[in-house]
């Protein structure tokens, strides 16, 4: 939302305006930007600070010459202000024909290799059908914190636990052990999870070894067990290196379904596959909510099938 002020002299302040600007100044990590967000000055964003400074008699920013950092009681105002903007958009929207025509910036949080890989056809499709809606995708292997962090809909993967927030269920994820028919063809094939102790495993660094326990105590029960393992933080590493005959992965369908359809991956042990875990979209509860939101998370829907389109192999 643009702040309408161009007189850079005095004037009153105003509560709203105010406090969107130093929330967009938190946001965005500079005044410089946030300006740029809401299509102003830079000495327009930052007298906006200090007024709602002085106005509630402490300190919110911390200034460097680098970086700004958030006082305790800027930290603690950023997050309900952030729900009170929120809230007033929202309002706003219900009470216009917003409630039909969804618009705004939509803030999302994804894991990188499943966005790299499925994100793209998905927004275009959304923006065709709601031009109005812009999209800010951030990509993030780690757990964002949506409202700290201004998000609207993050992304996760995994098994659901109890939350705060909201979720809805996207898609199945489906787990496999897989590896090249040439690694294979040097090392053999196991059959069971026991014959994991004498292959190379390709291990992804944030993997829960719960969500696989029979296949995790078959790779750390043998003799050769991480000293020579490759390990990553990101899964298209791991399927890489699969592809190339380096070792056996533990990854996703979404990135390894397909080179397992084009023969270069093997499925192994089916019949010890990890329970399947899910794409959730998460989003914060509200009683009303944005039009962005809803639209977006109704078109993700059956977006990508059930079972989904990765898993065609």
């Amino acid at each position: 939302m643009t702040i309408n002020k161009t007189d850079e002299q005095a004037f009153p302040m105003d509560r709203i305006d105010t406090m969107r600007a130093f929330v967009t100044v938190v946001n965005e990590g500079t005044f410089t930007r946030a300006a740029e967000r809401l299509d102003t000055s830079p000495q327009l964003v930052s007298k906006y600070v200090a007024q709602l400074e002085t106005h509630l008699g402490v300190r919110l920013l911390n200034r460097t010459t680098r970086r700004l950092h958030l006082t305790e009681a800027g930290t603690r105002y950023h997050q309900r202000a952030q729900q009170i903007l929120a809230d007033i958009d929202d309002m706003e929207d219900q009470l216009g024909d917003l409630q039909t025509q969804a618009r705004g910036t939509l803030r999302i949080s994804a894991p990188v290799s499943f966005a790299i890989r499925h994100m793209a056809p998905l927004l275009s499709q959304f923006q065709q059908a709601h031009p109005a809606v812009g999209i800010d995708l951030q990509l993030n292997d780690r757990k964002v914190d949506i409202v700290e962090e201004g998000f609207d809909i993050a992304l996760r993967i995994g098994h659901l636990k109890s939350s705060s927030l909201i979720a809805r269920r996207i898609a199945p994820i489906r787990l496999v052990l897989c590896a090249s028919p040439e690694y294979l063809a040097r090392h053999g094939t196991p059959r069971h999870p026991d014959d994991l102790r004498d292959h190379r495993y390709l291990r992804y660094s944030y993997m829960d070894p719960e969500a696989s326990p029979a296949i995790y105590r078959g790779f750390q029960g043998g003799q050769r067990s991480g000293r020579d393992e490759l390990v990553s933080n990101n899964g298209d590493v791991l399927v890489a290196a699969a592809e190339a005959g380096a070792g056996i992965a533990l990854q996703p369908t979404f990135i390894s379904g397909a080179a397992i359809r084009a023969g270069q991956l093997q499925v192994l042990l089916p019949d010890y596959e990890p329970e399947p875990m899910s794409l959730y979209a998460v989003y914060a509860h509200r009683q009303l909510l944005a039009s962005k939101v809803r639209y977006f998370i109704d078109f993700m829907d059956g977006f990508f099938g059930d079972p989904p389109y990765w898993d065609d192999f």
